[in-house]
């Protein structure tokens, strides 16, 4: 559903320790003043949620799932696994996100969402970035829609731009696409919001890569 404009309901943070994709960042968000941008660790902000790029079934293996593991407590990895069980039948589709309770209290919730379907894949030539980016902001907004106001802040890193190999101006566009189409609308579910993102983004690579593209949100008919 379209959502109302006026001051954002969610305070977004962008960090990530490579200064490529920091750079990339503030340009792709200059016209976004209300995104946070730091150089830095996911496990320095204080936020509601974190955002961890995973895998499809959610082993926290490498990169920034990793850490979090490290950092919370192999317990959270459990709590992905069962979350991707019970809602996903154990393996989580590019483009979908699970939200669970991290053990801490910072961050309260961690928000898993894969860019690849394996621990290690070049995603350069896909759109998983946004997929992935659309499907945290998503998970907000559900966890939200059943418990209001839990989430009021999140953080976020370049999402495949490291075992992705995903080039940090593609990321940091793919992201921006993600954050806007959070801003202008709330899918039903995430087989909506897949379908919606391939649509209008299948012709993305005959764009040059500097190039932001908006989506415009599915209309809807009353019956």
């Amino acid at each position: 559903m379209p959502l109302e404009t006026g001051k954002p309901l969610l305070k977004v943070v962008l960090t990530d320790v490579n200064a490529k994709v920091v750079q990339a960042w503030q340009a792709a968000f200059a016209d976004t003043p209300e995104v946070e941008i730091h150089k830095g660790s996911l496990l320095t902000r204080r936020v509601d949620a974190w955002v961890s790029p995973t895998n499809s079934r959610g082993l926290m293996d490498g990169g920034v799932d990793a850490a979090v593991k490290r950092h919370l407590g192999a317990g959270i990895q459990l709590r992905v696994q069962r979350a991707i069980r019970d809602q996903f039948a154990g393996s989580l589709p590019v483009g979908s996100a699970v939200c669970v309770p991290s053990g801490a209290t910072n961050p309260k919730f961690l928000i898993s969402t894969p860019t690849m379907e394996r621990s290690v894949q070049n995603v350069s030539e896909t759109l998983n970035v946004a997929l992935a980016c659309a499907a945290a902001f998503q998970a907000v907004h559900l966890h939200n829609a059943g418990s209001p106001g839990s989430i009021r802040s999140v953080a976020l890193v370049g999402m495949g731009a490291a075992t992705g190999r995903v080039p940090a101006r593609v990321c940091a566009n793919l992201m921006w696409t993600g954050y806007t189409l959070f801003n202008d609308y709330h899918f039903e579910d995430y087989d909506e919001l897949r379908t919606t993102i391939h649509a209008q983004l299948r012709d993305i690579d005959s764009q040059p890569e500097d190039v932001r593209v908006r989506i415009e949100p599915p209309t809807r008919t009353r019956g």
